[in-house]
């Protein structure tokens, strides 16, 4: 139980940390061109292609113990990927009128993630 606790805080940690450094990278760049979420955007297509790639190529394999899987899926991945943040930012776009943006945030949003996790899957076959 412990172990599983410390995989996920461990985990959970790294991926917070990774989202919030390239969302940040990517909105200090383009905050002043740009009212889209392009650093949630980023963050959330490298989620989904990260998730493809690692199950696909972790799949099946022995060493990569229930323990491991906890750390790096539901820990790293589940606080690198940031829907809850991407919701937000598009309620915000809905609430400042900016009702396109929104949409668009939504349908490359979807579209990018599927597209990236089959091409990460792809990738590690």
């Amino acid at each position: 139980m412990w172990k599983a606790v410390a995989a996920l805080m461990l985990g959970g940690s790294f991926g917070a940390l990774s989202r919030w450094g390239l969302h940040y990278w990517i909105d200090s760049r383009l905050a002043s061109s740009s009212a889209f979420p392009w650093g949630i955007l980023v963050v959330n297509t490298a989620g989904c292609f990260l998730f493809g790639w690692l199950f696909g190529l972790f799949e099946n394999r022995a060493w990569f113990s229930d323990t491991l899987q906890l750390a790096v899926f539901t820990g790293f991945l589940g606080s690198f990927t940031t829907f809850s943040t991407f919701s937000w930012n598009t309620l915000e776009l809905l609430r400042n009128g900016q009702s396109g943006l929104a949409f668009l945030n939504i349908g490359l949003s979807v579209l990018l993630g599927m597209i990236a996790v089959w091409a990460g899957f792809a990738l590690s076959r």
